[in-house]
């Protein structure tokens, strides 16, 4: 039985991005179940119908439904370990975990002030202190891991893997909003706007039209 993904609006549902192109990028069938955001009750409803947390995303594999970007890439870490969804070194997953895990509950001036939005013109916009404390601290994480495993390959951890894919969004909000950044890290990111499935979900979220004004900012 294949698994199902439920998510929202590619363009800008950031937090469903990061299992969906976790499965896409290892090659792992699913299928896609989109439920648009903020469109009325009948949406919402049916969000509510996989997951009485009623968000996005949702998977749903046979009898198990698991909630919650991080606990799906964990979920199908765990069913296919074959694709190894976190680095193979044991200080090196324990490191991707936590990278992943901070980028899971922190950001929050980032996330507020640069919202996922691929059809936004791209521009530099006024961001507050916390927001640039949030921007260094995530090239940080960046630097430090190309540092450790540059000899591995070009992903955080050499080759592509969860923390890759939690922190997917991140290249959007930096491009959109003109945020600068080393050349070792645009070299990275680069690497991730040319993996097969970052350009599919981007391809997909631009050819999306319905607009939510909420998420519509300068």
């Amino acid at each position: 039985m294949t698994m199902k993904l439920v998510i929202g609006n590619k363009n800008y549902s950031s937090w469903s991005m990061r299992p969906w192109l976790a499965l896409r990028a290892n090659h792992i069938p699913f299928e896609e179940i989109f439920v648009p955001l903020y469109t009325g009750d009948a949406d919402k409803q049916r969000i509510l119908s996989f997951s009485r947390a009623g968000k996005v995303p949702v998977l749903v594999d046979g009898d198990v439904t698991v909630w919650d970007s991080l606990a799906i890439i964990e979920y199908v870490a765990e069913r296919f370990p074959e694709k190894r969804l976190w680095p193979e070194h044991p200080a090196d997953r324990s490191h991707a975990r936590s990278i992943s895990a901070e980028m899971h509950s922190g950001f929050a001036a980032l996330r507020n002030e640069c919202g996922m939005n691929l059809h936004r013109p791209v521009r530099a916009i006024a961001l507050s202190g916390d927001a640039l404390a949030n921007i260094a601290r995530i090239q940080e994480i960046w630097t430090d891991c190309r540092a450790r495993c540059h000899e591995l390959g070009p992903f955080l951890f050499g080759a592509f893997s969860a923390a890759d894919a939690m922190f997917a969004p991140v290249i959007h909000r930096f491009r959109t909003y003109a945020i600068a950044v080393t050349p070792e890290l645009q070299a990275y990111m680069n690497t991730m706007i040319a993996l097969p499935a970052f350009a599919e979900w981007t391809k997909a979220a631009l050819a999306e039209t319905l607009i939510i004004e909420k998420f519509e900012t300068a």
